[in-house]
C-alpha cells in the first residue's frame, strides 16, 4: 500500500498542485467505471487526511455501486479555466472500502473541520473509501507562459517531469 507520506517524498510537485487545487476548490472530479463497461464521471469533495486520500459519498449513489463492482478510479481536480492556469492534477488508483468504525470516525470529524458539514446529520450515513494509489500526474503552465510543465508519477519511482511547448 502507498501511504500520501510517501507520494509526496517521491511525487512532490504533483501533490502541491493536487493539494492546491484542491484547497481551492474542494472538489474532484471522479471517474468510475459502470457495469457495461464505459465511463462515469461524477463530483466529490475527497480528503486528505490519515495519510490516505479518502473519498466519502451518499451510501448506494451510482459512484458506490461502480466502486463496489469495479474499484477502479482516476481522480481529477476541477479545472479553472481552458488555459489551465492554477494547473491540474489527477491519481488513479483503487477503492478501498472504509467500514473499520475508528476510520470513519476520524474521517467524520475530519470533514466536519475542513467542511462544517456534519456527515453523522446524514439520513443513511455515508460510504467510506480510501484510494489505494498506482499512479499520478500534474500539468501547469511554466514560469515563462510559454510551456506547460507535465509530471508523471508511479509508486517506487520518483516522479518524471516533462515540458511542452
Amino acid at each position: 500500500m502507498i501511504e500520501w507520506t510517501q507520494f509526496q517524498q517521491e511525487a512532490p510537485e504533483t501533490v502541491a498542485v493536487l493539494e492546491r487545487r484542491l484547497a481551492a476548490t474542494g472538489l474532484a472530479l471522479l471517474a468510475t467505471l459502470r457495469s457495461d463497461g464505459s465511463p462515469r464521471i461524477s463530483p466529490l469533495e475527497p480528503l486528505v487526511g490519515d495519510d490516505r486520500l479518502w473519498l466519502g459519498m451518499m451510501p448506494g449513489s451510482t459512484k458506490t455501486t461502480d466502486l463496489r463492482r469495479d474499484p477502479r478510479l482516476c481522480l481529477h481536480t476541477a479545472t479553472a479555466d481552458k488555459d489551465v492556469a492554477d494547473g491540474d492534477a489527477k491519481v488513479w488508483g483503487r477503492a478501498v472500502v472504509a467500514d473499520d468504525v475508528p476510520s470513519r470516525t476520524r474521517y467524520q470529524e475530519a470533514f466536519e473541520a475542513a467542511t462544517g458539514h456534519d456527515l453523522g446529520a446524514m439520513p443513511g450515513g455515508f460510504d467510506l473509501y480510501w484510494v489505494e494509489l498506482t499512479g499520478a500526474s500534474s500539468l501547469v503552465l511554466g514560469d515563462d507562459h510559454q510551456h506547460l510543465r507535465i509530471t508523471a508519477w508511479t509508486p517506487g519511482s520518483p516522479e518524471r517531469i516533462t515540458k511542452r511547448t
